[in-house]
């Protein structure tokens, strides 16, 4: 058992994958918060796992789970878990170890897999209007080993070395909890995207370091969560994180590039997909980039 550390997950409609994720955890104090879950989440919990503290409420976004969670632990680390993620055997205690002696480390994300153990890429670079720009318009494909063409996804980054990111998914994530009183916690005006891409930049800004270690690892359903029914939350999260860290003009050419990327997908797609990228382009033009965004104009 890592001492000082408290798991975190949140849920809403976690099943099948909690029982896995919670056992994977046990023995560590452990935190569920549970969004509105009808589907047998909150019962498998009380049942399979009554060591688990577990809190209702209202479903405000992700971070505000997470926010939660981080004032009801006691540990000095939290471990955050995704719902659909898992840690493999003695993944916590080496992150616990990694950590302490690193000081530096505001955040530190294990090796990602995928269930059949297939390596995860989970390193990114912050976004900028060009990063996005790849992703969004395809243009990664023409060098996806390039920091022009792939910096969005860490250049193709191996995965097999401590390296420092800008930013690592938050399926998994070891937060020491000295940086998160420092820096504060995570911004709720994000719903699910860009929360803990918002949280990595501000501990950077802030001179603490994000680090990747692959001696830990962790598996991830990717997507599992919520099924791509949320896409309009990840456009819409890279907007207002344009916004706080760039400006709003910054936010309203970002909005526009979307926008157009988005229409553009719209019409070479089909079927559920190409409506989720028509939709997501008529979000963006529904209202003016600063209301989109949530912050003053």
């Amino acid at each position: 058992m890592a001492a000082g550390v408290t798991a975190i997950v949140v849920t809403f409609n976690a099943m099948p994958y909690i029982d896995r994720c919670l056992e994977s955890v046990r023995g560590h104090e452990t935190i569920v918060v549970d969004h509105g879950s009808s589907d047998g989440t909150v019962e498998l919990v009380r049942e399979r796992f009554p060591e688990v503290r577990l809190i209702e409420q209202e479903n405000l976004g992700l971070g505000a789970g997470w926010n939660r969670g981080m004032r009801e632990a006691r540990g000095e680390w939290f471990l955050i878990l995704n719902a659909d993620a898992w840690m493999a055997d003695g993944a916590t205690e080496k992150l616990a170890g990694f950590g302490d002696a690193r000081p530096d480390a505001a955040v530190i994300g294990p090796r990602m897999r995928y269930p059949d153990g297939r390596l995860q890429r989970s390193v990114r670079g912050f976004p900028t209007q060009w990063r996005l720009a790849t992703e969004f318009l395809g243009l990664r494909k023409l060098g996806p080993k390039t920091n022009l063409f792939n910096a969005f996804y860490a250049n193709g980054f191996a995965h097999d070395e401590v390296r420092e990111a800008d930013f690592v998914m938050g399926a998994c994530l070891f937060v020491r909890r000295a940086a998160v009183d420092e820096v504060g916690e995570l911004d709720e005006g994000y719903f699910l995207f860009s929360e803990e891409v918002d949280w990595m930049y501000r501990f950077r800004q802030a001179g603490w370091t994000v680090l990747f270690y692959p001696g830990a690892e962790a598996f991830h359903v990717l997507g599992a969560s919520h099924g791509g029914r949320l896409f309009k939350e990840l456009v819409r999260g890279h907007v207002r994180f344009m916004a706080k860290h760039h400006g709003l003009r910054a936010a309203e050419r970002t909005r526009r590039l979307l926008r157009f990327s988005l229409q553009l997908r719209g019409v070479v797609f089909r079927g559920a997909r190409g409506q989720s990228y028509r939709e997501a382009a008529a979000y963006l033009g529904s209202a003016p980039v600063a209301q989109l965004a949530g912050v003053e104009a």
